[in-house]
């Protein structure tokens, strides 16, 4: 019983010291909450000391600016003097200004002032009239350039197709052909006719017919280097061009790789064994068991070699 009674009275102890702090800490909430308030009114208080003097250094500025000296002023004051008076006094004299008729008494500053902005302006306005007459004569030269090399492109790439889609069809023939007058905006056109044929348009053609056609325009290109003089490529990429060629298109079209890939080189994809002939090097694709594929990479000419040892 005695441990029981103790342990009420270190319990109500206990109580009143956490009765205690709670009260403590709500004391120091409550000092820290002034405490906090008077720093608020110390910052606001030293801003305001701050306002006053940049508005004293600006005042005496100000009078400076104007000729006059500041200790010269205070020392002329009369002792009865009184600022809420003055400014009474310099109310009163604003009222009698704005009874008056208008008048621009900052007209001749500012005259002086938008005469210089009119100097400065013309002077820009005649730095911009000599940049657009540079700007306009150098477009001139760039577009009279660019006609001068366009007519020369076309005109080269023109006799190229004229002379390779005979080459590649066995006969007939085919041109370049300019949609418009002004080289810088027309638009190019291919007239093509296979032997034997009279087309009045492209999509009349086959499709052996339209891509040994397009094939003609690209390696008149690269047989002349009109354009890869200009930006150079490593490799021209050939895919599924000879999908719709016959057996005779596919000779003259792989005739014509081999003698090209003297200065291009060529990567073509295809399933033609007659277009496979005239590789070097064959990469493709092999599957010896079910669901396992497998790279091969073939030089035609090394295994020409091995097979001619054996």
């Amino acid at each position: 019983m005695l441990v029981d009674k103790q342990l009420v009275e270190a319990r109500q102890a206990l109580q009143e010291q956490d009765a205690e702090l709670r009260r403590l800490e709500q004391e120091r909430h409550r000092i820290e909450q002034v405490l906090n308030e008077r720093r608020e009114e110390i910052a606001e208080t030293r801003l305001r000391e701050q306002e006053h003097k940049l508005r004293a250094q600006a005042l005496s500025a100000a009078i400076t600016e104007a000729g006059f000296e500041l200790q010269a002023i205070f020392d002329a004051l009369p002792a009865e003097a009184e600022a809420e008076l003055w400014q009474g006094e310099l109310a009163e004299i604003e009222q009698k200004i704005r009874r008056l008729e208008p008048v621009n008494l900052a007209a001749i500053q500012e005259f002086e002032e938008q005469s210089q902005r009119k100097t400065y302006l013309d002077a820009q306005l005649t730095d911009l009239n000599t940049a657009l007459e540079t700007l306009e004569g150098a477009i001139r030269k760039i577009d009279k350039e660019t006609r001068q090399r366009f007519k020369e492109t076309f005109d080269r790439v023109n006799t190229g197709i004229q002379e390779l889609f005979p080459r590649l069809f066995g006969g007939g023939h085919a041109y370049l052909e300019l949609t418009g007058d002004d080289l810088l905006s027309t638009g190019v056109t291919i007239m093509a006719r296979p032997p034997g044929k009279r087309v009045s348009s492209i999509s009349l053609l086959s499709g052996g017919e339209k891509a040994l056609t397009a094939v003609a325009l690209v390696f008149s290109i690269f047989r002349l280097f009109s354009i890869f003089r200009l930006n150079p490529a490593p490799f021209c990429l050939l895919d599924e061009v000879d999908a719709p060629l016959d057996e005779a298109n596919i000779g003259r079209f792989s005739s014509l790789v081999t003698e090209m890939s003297e200065h291009v080189q060529f990567i073509f994809v295809t399933h033609n064994k007659g277009t496979m002939e005239a590789a070097r090097q064959l990469c493709g694709v092999t599957m010896r068991e079910p669901g396992v594929s497998r790279l091969v990479q073939v030089d035609l000419a090394e295994a020409a070699k091995l097979a001619g040892a054996a």
